[in-house]
C-alpha cells in the first residue's frame, strides 16, 4: 500500500503540530504540508499533491467549506475529512455538499481520525459515532437537501467581503487584507447590502453564520 500523503489545514499551530507529530508516527502515513487558513490549503494542495487533506470547518480568509470546494474542483481525487469542534447538522451538511468523504469532531481522540483517514482512502464516507447521531435525529437533513440562505445571491468576492465584516475587520484591514483601495471595499459593502436588502452588521453578520462563512464563537471573539 502506497503512502498516504496528508494535507494538515488549521488556523491553531498548536493542532497543526500536535496532528502532524501524531500522523507522522502512523504506519503508511506522511504529513506532506500545513495550511494556516482556506486559501494556503488551496494553493499547497495545488502544489504538494496530496492524497488527503484533513479540513477544519471554520478558518478565517476563506473557510473549510469553501476551501473544500475549490480543492475538489481543481483535484476531485483528492480525499476531503472535515475535523472541527462544530458537530451541528448545518456544518456537516455543508462539508459533504462541498465534495468532503469525512468528518471527525475534535472532541475525539486521535485514533479516530485515523481510522478515518482509513476508512476514507479505502473509498467509504467516514462520520464521527457523536457527528452519526446528530444526523439520524429528528428531523435530519439529507446531504442533498441544502438550505440555501439569501447569501447564495453573491458573488464570490462579495462573499469575502461579508466574511470579514463579520469577523469584525475594519474597511482598513478589509483593504489591505483583499489588496484593494478603501472606496472599493466600501463599494462591495453597500452591493451587499443592496443584495441582500439588509441595512445592519448585525444582520450582515447572522446571515454570515448561516452561511458557515464564520462561526459564532468566532463572532464572539471578535
Amino acid at each position: 500500500m502506497s503512502t498516504i500523503r496528508i494535507l494538515l489545514a488549521d488556523d491553531h499551530k498548536m493542532v497543526r503540530e500536535g496532528l502532524c507529530s501524531l500522523i507522522d508516527q502512523q504506519i503508511g502515513m506522511e504529513v506532506v504540508g500545513e495550511a494556516q487558513d482556506g486559501r494556503e490549503a488551496v494553493q499547497l494542495t495545488r502544489k504538494l499533491r496530496p492524497t488527503l487533506v484533513i479540513m477544519d470547518v471554520t478558518m478565517p480568509g476563506l473557510n473549510g467549506i469553501k476551501a473544500t470546494r475549490q480543492i475538489l474542483s481543481k483535484s476531485p481525487g483528492v480525499k476531503v475529512i472535515a475535523l472541527s469542534m462544530h458537530s451541528h447538522r448545518w456544518f456537516v451538511v455543508r462539508m459533504f455538499d462541498a465534495g468532503a468523504s469525512g468528518y471527525v469532531s475534535k472532541e475525539y481522540a486521535f485514533e479516530e481520525l485515523v481510522n478515518a483517514i482509513r476508512t476514507v482512502i479505502a473509498g467509504q464516507t467516514y462520520l464521527s459515532p457523536g457527528i452519526a447521531s446528530v444526523m439520524n435525529e429528528d428531523n435530519p437533513f439529507h446531504l442533498s437537501e441544502i438550505n440555501r440562505s439569501d447569501c447564495s445571491v453573491l458573488t464570490p468576492r462579495q462573499r469575502q467581503v461579508l466574511q470579514l465584516i463579520a469577523e469584525g475587520k475594519s474597511t482598513k484591514e478589509m483593504a489591505s487584507i483583499l489588496r484593494i483601495s478603501l472606496k472599493t471595499v466600501e463599494t462591495y459593502r453597500q452591493q451587499i447590502m443592496k443584495r441582500l436588502s439588509i441595512r445592519s452588521v448585525a444582520n450582515l453578520t447572522r446571515c454570515a453564520i448561516r452561511e458557515g462563512l464564520v462561526s459564532l464563537e468566532e463572532v464572539r471573539a471578535s
